[in-house]
């Protein structure tokens, strides 16, 4: 293994030949390819990028030099053009090693594709702790970066799937899609039919290959349910585009786990725009309906917390609380718990109709309310966020299939995305970190204030 890193990762040249240094042999790229191919996933790989993240980074000894000559030249005074070539020079040595390998395997035929599967690698080992620590971390951000840069706009090809695409295409898109699951082929005909729109983008040097999918619903007003946008029902025939006013983005998955953190959810939203205002002008309304994920495992957290301190829970109000324990027969919040991680307190149409309010007025505080680092703690709620949406519409039970109700206790939201406004909202969450709601957030999170204590 260390034989073959020393022959594929080529030295960093000389700042003063960095122009003349001739290119690797491809051999060595390929060779590195079919090596890693070749391991088993897991702690072989893993081992192979530990040893290329701490073996072939950056030369701290250059970069200490080069950053003292910096500071030299300032101190001393020196003309601007010895500044600047000082801070070239430091630029150049902050380049880990391996920056050369992922450039020159990029440029292979299907090098691209391959980088893609290797940082997917890093990005589970980095959740799962089989690779770990500065290197293998700063290694992710460089080779992120650059995908970043390989994948933006200007590469990327926007295709809309139909039931006459490929049945490849239509098959990673139905094992991909991540929001809602694809039961059989009579659903996925339905998801790209009449009614229905489904894009993606490709890549030109991996075509027909989905990077990332959306699904759009085309309505007549603004769906409050999911259950009536991916029911099981027979394909409509014709589409009727006069009853057409609404596009509602339902799904949004990323299929390339290599590409997580790389910006193309955000473009494919704005082009899919654009798309659908040439070919059905009449639609003057754009907006999701989202999951919430992460909100019923935040309520459990809260009721846990909550009890240890005190005898009954202060997210609920005094009649609220009793109620519920009338219906549960317990005074804690132990059996409300156990039913909120099993599900089961759907089958109860009182215990589903007294939790309705508090749930609702809960769910547009941690929407609205929790924060991370400023920012909307819900990952979906922040990405859409800094697309300059507007929280428009928290719905209850929109999602009542077992996945929505154990993930956001059967609510979704929708972000409408006023197109004069989206500049605008998206400078003033990201820079005031100010969030755009709707009378019906702000009035739940109003609520919230009044009757329930975090």
């Amino acid at each position: 293994m260390e034989e073959l890193l020393s022959r594929s990762v080529p030295p960093l040249p000389p700042y003063e030949t960095k122009e003349k240094a001739p290119p690797p042999a491809e051999l060595r790229s390929a060779e590195f390819v079919r090596y890693y191919r070749s391991l088993e996933a897991g702690p072989p790989r893993a081992e192979l990028l530990n040893r290329l993240a701490r073996d072939f980074g950056v030369d701290h000894g250059r970069v200490a030099e080069f950053s003292t000559k910096v500071l030299q030249a300032r101190e001393q005074q020196r003309e601007l053009g010895a500044l600047l070539q000082a801070e070239d020079r430091l630029r150049y040595y902050l380049n880990p090693q391996y920056r050369g390998l992922f450039q020159h395997l990029g440029r292979l035929e299907g090098g691209l594709r391959f980088l893609v599967e290797l940082r997917g690698d890093l990005v589970e080992g980095l959740a799962t702790k089989a690779v770990d620590g500065p290197h293998v971390k700063e290694m992710n951000g460089v080779l992120k970066n650059m995908l970043s840069e390989w994948f933006s706009t200007g590469f990327l090809n926007l295709e809309r799937v139909t039931w006459q695409s490929p049945c490849e295409v239509l098959q990673k898109i139905s094992d991909s899609e991540a929001v809602h699951p694809v039961r059989n082929w009579v659903d996925m005909k339905r998801r790209v039919g009449s009614y229905r729109r489904c894009y993606f983008f490709s890549h030109c040097a991996i075509p027909g290959e989905p990077l990332i999918v959306l699904h759009v619903a085309l309505t007549s007003d603004i769906s409050s349910s999911i259950q009536a946008i991916v029911k099981e029902v027979l394909p409509l025939e014709t589409e009727d585009t006069d009853k057409i006013t609404t596009a509602i983005f339902y799904s949004i998955s990323l299929t390339q786990q290599g590409l997580q953190g790389v910006e193309l959810g955000t473009y494919l939203i704005k082009r899919v725009v654009k798309e659908l205002q040439k070919e059905l002008p009449q639609i003057k309304a754009f907006s999701t309906l989202s999951p919430i994920p992460g909100f019923t495992k935040w309520l459990i957290g809260l009721l846990s917390s909550q009890t240890k301190e005190l005898e009954r829970s202060e997210l609920f109000t005094e009649s609220e609380w009793q109620e519920i324990s009338e219906i549960t027969g317990d005074s804690t919040t132990e059996t409300l718990k156990k039913l909120l991680n099993n599900n089961e307190w759907v089958r109860s149409e009182k215990l589903v109709k007294v939790l309705h309010s508090p749930f609702m007025r809960l769910c547009a505080w941690y929407l609205y309310g929790e924060k991370h680092r400023g920012y909307a703690l819900n990952p979906v709620a922040n990405f859409h966020l800094q697309n300059g949406s507007v929280m428009w519409r928290i719905n209850w039970m929109a999602d009542t299939s077992p996945r929505g109700i154990a993930a956001s206790c059967g609510i979704m939201v929708n972000y409408r995305y006023f197109l004069e406004d989206t500049a605008s909202n998206s400078a003033a969450y990201l820079g005031t970190k100010q969030i755009k709601a709707s009378e019906q957030v702000l009035s739940l999170v109003s609520q919230f204030q009044q009757n329930s204590k975090l």
